[in-house]
């Protein structure tokens, strides 16, 4: 059995909703799932031990909030390379706050990314957004066996 880790910020409660179906998603494939407000990870020691990592924010005003920048620049001094990650958050109009945390996942921690980018939703009640959310854990964990 694998452990994942949901890491998120939020501004509304939105993108902690999406954090808490992901984890669903995983502990439906057998993996531990847990799910952490980046403000509460103070080192990169507290990302050790993890076979997989989910980061989300919610892009406000075209970036990612800033607790999700500082955390990234914490996860950076972790050893995260090759590990099962995946970006998500909520929206209002746009995806760049997602997209810009998958691409650092990808190209600068070095990650084994899942599908084909990160799962954007500008909530977990609207248009499927719990399935697509759980899916993603589920897709998160076939990673990490």
């Amino acid at each position: 059995m694998g452990r994942a880790l949901i890491a998120y910020t939020t501004r509304t409660q939105e993108t902690r909703q999406i954090a808490d179906l992901i984890a669903e998603g995983i502990r439906f494939s057998g993996h531990e799932a847990v799910v952490e407000d980046v403000k509460a990870i103070k080192n990169e020691a507290a990302l050790a031990g993890y076979d997989a990592y989910v980061f989300g924010s919610p892009t406000y005003h075209g970036e990612m909030i800033q607790p999700m920048k500082t955390f990234l620049f914490l996860a950076e001094k972790a050893d995260l390379e090759n590990k099962a990650g995946g970006a998500f958050g909520a929206h209002g109009w746009s995806t760049e706050a997602q997209d810009r945390i998958y691409q650092t996942m990808k190209t600068v921690f070095k990650m084994d990314m899942v599908g084909g980018g990160p799962l954007p939703l500008k909530s977990a009640g609207l248009g499927g957004g719990i399935q697509m959310a759980q899916d993603y854990g589920r897709d998160i964990a076939k990673k990490m066996t």
